[in-house]
């Protein structure tokens, strides 16, 4: 059956060729299969580098003498410490608090922001931040974003570009030159490894990622992102997080810049610190293989959670999962896990439990 897709990638041919069904995620035919393993993929990304198109994220500018002050209200960072050239991780919430999308937002310079993110409400949200302000909102669908993962990715990308990215540190982004393209780098990803995002015009896009191939970059799935982003510990929205999680819930109130002005939901964000209904943790589960989600998880006999990310992976020999639970169990609990043809123990682990030095990302 022929899904109705809102929006098209340019590199939608190279993913059909590859094997992907091209399944709809915000709107956009996404990569979540290819007809290689995606333990294969896994392996690349940890081992050598692989490469994802994370073109259904969302990438809009936001331009204009007003425009820190725009993303100052629609956010919980402080515009004022993220300089040019400089990138953040954050949150969206709603006036009660609740995680209305996350994004990272990056400063261009000369007035220029961009804002990258998901499914949740962030542009309907920006849009009312950008009331009254003198600001101008763009949504770059044309935009593309191929993030180039691995411990290899510093040399390759490095080979054809025109800029030294060892020079460019941890969320941080620069325009470059990539075989012979303009484009934006950022060293930013979602693996646990480090890593760099391109963005680029579609017109451009599948010239480099056919360079990127040739140059022995494994084109992965989201099956194997999957994969990767629960070892390290990273969050998805809708199912890590929603609307009725705080960001003091999840494990995000890191992205709170506790000395800014007022933003939306910052009232309601207060006054909720300390009333954590649940905590976001990973769990090492005894089982053979990936459970489905949304097992039931409980404690001598009381509910105290539910498994929302489950992957299995073969380089750690684990079933693991990212879940909510109850506040006030640590790790080394074991819980009872209950679900559709299963019942086990699972063990909560500290997170991440891949390089939780994070060194890999980080050096």
């Amino acid at each position: 059956m022929t899904q109705e897709l809102s929006r098209t990638s340019a590199l939608a041919s190279r993913h059909r060729a590859l094997g992907s069904g091209l399944e709809d995620w915000n709107g956009m035919g996404t990569a979540w299969s290819y007809n290689t393993d995606p333990n294969d993929e896994h392996d690349a990304v940890r081992e050598r580098v692989g490469m994802f198109d994370m073109s259904p994220l969302k990438k809009v500018f936001v331009r204009g003498p007003d425009a820190a002050a725009t993303l100052d209200h629609l956010t919980t960072r402080d515009m004022s410490k993220i300089a040019p050239g400089s990138s953040a991780y954050l949150c969206v919430l709603t006036e009660q608090g609740g995680i209305a999308d996350d994004a990272i937002v990056s400063n261009n310079g000369n007035d220029e922001w961009m804002i990258v993110h998901g499914s949740g409400d962030t542009m309907a949200l920006l849009e009312a931040s950008a009331e009254g302000r003198n600001v101008d909102i763009t949504f770059a669908d044309d935009l593309h974003d191929l993030s180039v993962q691995g411990p290899d990715a510093l040399a390759t990308l490095n080979a054809a570009t025109d800029i030294d990215l060892a020079e460019l540190g941890y969320f941080q982004h620069a325009p470059a030159t990539l075989f012979g393209h303009p484009c934006r780098i950022s060293r930013t990803g979602y693996s646990g490894e480090r890593g760099y995002e391109v963005f680029a015009d579609g017109t451009v896009i599948t010239d480099i990622w056919d360079q990127l191939v040739a140059k022995g970059v494994m084109p992965c799935s989201f099956t194997a992102l999957d994969k990767v982003r629960i070892e390290a510990g990273l969050l998805f929205y809708g199912y890590d997080m929603t609307d009725a999680n705080t960001p003091w819930e999840v494990g995000l109130g890191f992205t709170i810049s506790k000395d800014k002005g007022d933003f939306r939901g910052k009232s309601a964000l207060a006054a909720a610190q300390g009333k954590e209904a649940l905590n976001n943790v990973c769990l090492d589960i005894a089982h053979p293989d990936m459970v489905a989600g949304g097992e039931t998880l409980s404690l001598d006999g009381a509910e105290v959670g539910v498994i929302n990310s489950p992957c299995y992976s073969h380089r750690m020999g684990k079933s693991l999962a990212l879940a909510h639970i109850q506040p006030c169990h640590n790790a080394g609990t074991v819980l009872q896990v209950s679900g559709d043809g299963i019942e086990t123990t699972a063990t909560v682990v500290d997170s991440p439990i891949y390089d939780p030095s994070k060194s890999r990302t980080h050096a």
